[in-house]
């Protein structure tokens, strides 16, 4: 399958909406599993089972107690990642032309290939372009995305090598990113391709309590051109 890189058209919005929440999404499941696996969790889950059960002496109401919790945290899970994607197809997404094209330091890229007689759009990646405050710039490396069933083809190396030429040709510094702690995949990917973890925290712009419930943290990565 020959694989073509080049810069979004407007033709690809339609493909772009589609992809890119599938992509993301993609991380609930994992994200889920992810929070239900920590102490505090599993701490609770435990204490509203037995409580439920202490308190009427029924297993089913203690089930559909514990049920409801672990309800909870996968809603949460979801709105984490679903919120977003919201955000994102109402901001930058919303005008890729304005907003990544109209600027030489920005881009916005498509991998495109021919599959049964069409082509069709398989996965996207930006980068945008900011300054650091001393005379140098970075690039920002945004949408990394991949139809889920082209994953392990190397597509993502061809968009991360089209994204670090670009910033290595506009003279940026250093490439930087951020993903979250479930996106186990995604950071093993990162660091295959020589990205450094630099900073650890929570604050992603999501509610406290959305944070608290999934318990997940947002890790940002660098690498140096």
């Amino acid at each position: 399958m020959h694989i073509l890189i080049r810069r979004y058209k407007p033709s690809d919005q339609e493909a772009i909406e589609m992809i890119y929440p599938d992509a993301i999404k993609e991380h609930i499941n994992p994200a889920f599993l992810y929070a239900m696996s920590q102490p505090l969790h599993i701490t609770i889950s435990l204490f509203i089972c037995i409580g439920a059960y202490l308190l009427r002496g029924s297993v089913i109401l203690a089930l559909i107690s514990g049920g409801a919790w672990v309800g909870l945290v996968y809603f949460c899970c979801y709105e984490y990642y679903a919120s977003y994607v919201r955000k994102r197809l109402c901001t930058d997404m919303k005008d890729i032309p304005g907003h990544y094209l109209s600027n030489p330091d920005n881009c916005f890229w498509v991998a495109e290939a021919e599959m049964n007689g069409k082509r069709r759009i398989l996965g996207m990646v930006a980068v945008e372009a900011k300054d650091d405050g001393d005379g140098k710039r970075h690039g920002e490396l945004l949408r990394m995305s991949v139809l889920s069933t082209c994953r392990r083809a190397g597509l993502g190396q061809q968009l991360a090598k089209t994204a670090k030429d670009f910033c290595k040709e506009r003279g940026f510094t250093k490439i930087k990113l951020s993903t979250s702690s479930a996106q186990r995949s995604a950071l093993a990917f990162y660091y295959k391709m020589g990205f450094k973890l630099v900073l650890v925290n929570t604050q992603s712009g999501r509610p406290k309590w959305l944070v608290w419930m999934t318990r997940l943290k947002i890790l940002y990565m660098e690498k140096i051109m």
